[in-house]
């Protein structure tokens, strides 16, 4: 591996510099908040634990100033850019500050909810900067289409990596912490200053680390059965599982009938639940077909008792 030049990489000026002779501005929109201090991505990378086998896949990377330290570290690094102008320019910013190590460098112009394939060796890691408005579904997508990366370390802002860390039983457990947990071992693994970034963000950022599971979630059903069964759990999170799932189950009682065969009380709630739960309810949901037909039997006599009642009763 060649190595870098002491000041390869960006520092604040540079920051400025590059950023006015291409005429960006960051955008809200895209959520863009470039870091601009060299130690601050240096930790990110000795904390995500990029080896110098690694090979490394980047989303959002900007102006570069994450890039260039993984290419530090990394045997190669894949960038996945959204916007025209940083993607045109990002290679050149390598080419200038690294070359020895451009030709470990490839960039996809691509937004990173529509990349399925990347050029190059598989992925063995992601270490990103993930624009705010859009760092779960990114991340879950990327964990999703690419199980060939084993170790995840994203910048997300600091309510979101709480509940991507979350446990059961927690206040923010809910969607993101279920389905981040279904690929992968979930934890903090720190907080970053806003003072790092141009423009300062008005909310704090934090690190989330996570490591795929050495085995999948034991389970028959699919991830989209068992993802389902979590969206429905969450959509209506104060209510009991009896009634959260009824219209994913098509009852009450079909909904409690497939609770109970997976050994989770019909009285429990989403927020309790761990990502195995979830599943053993996904499995039995064909448990719900017969209760289905009795909680219709069920309906059909409410409906009849109703009509028989004297005005006022209700």
């Amino acid at each position: 591996m060649t190595s870098p030049t002491p000041d390869a990489l960006l520092g604040p000026a540079d920051i400025r510099e590059l950023a006015a002779a291409l005429g960006v501005r960051p955008t809200k929109q895209r959520g863009q908040n470039f870091v601009i201090d060299a130690n601050t991505v240096r930790r990110i990378v000795r904390t995500a634990g990029v080896r110098p086998d690694d090979v490394v896949v980047e989303v959002g990377p900007g102006l570069g100033s994450l890039t260039l330290a993984l290419l530090e570290a990394a045997d190669r690094v894949t960038a996945v850019e959204i916007d025209d102008v940083l993607a045109a320019a990002l290679p050149a910013t390598v080419a200038a500050r690294m070359p020895g190590r451009a030709d470990r460098f490839a960039l996809v112009h691509s937004d990173a909810m529509h990349v399925t394939e990347l050029p190059g060796p598989a992925p063995t890691a992601l270490v990103a900067n993930l624009p705010y408005n859009v760092a779960v579904p990114v991340l879950l997508h990327m964990l999703e289409n690419f199980p060939s990366i084993e170790r995840t370390l994203v910048m997300v802002q600091s309510e979101v990596a709480d509940r991507l860390a979350a446990a059961p039983g927690s206040k923010v457990y809910g969607v993101p912490s279920v389905k981040a947990n279904w690929y992968a071992e979930v934890k903090r693994a720190g907080a970053i200053g806003r003072n790092v970034f141009w423009p300062a963000p008005n909310v704090d950022s934090g690190l989330v680390s996570l490591v795929r599971r050495a085995e999948p979630v034991k389970t028959s059903a699919s991830r989209r059965e068992v993802f389902a069964v979590v969206d429905a759990a969450f959509a209506q999170r104060r209510k009991t599982l009896r009634a959260a799932l009824a219209g994913w189950a098509g009852s009450a009682a079909a909904a409690e009938a497939a609770l109970v065969a997976a050994g989770v009380s019909p009285q429990a709630r989403g927020e309790s639940l761990t990502v195995e739960e979830f599943a053993r309810i996904a499995e039995n949901a064909g448990n719900t077909r017969n209760a289905g037909n009795a909680g219709n039997t069920e309906n059909a006599e409410n409906a009849e008792n109703a009509e028989n009642e004297e005005p006022g009763q209700q």
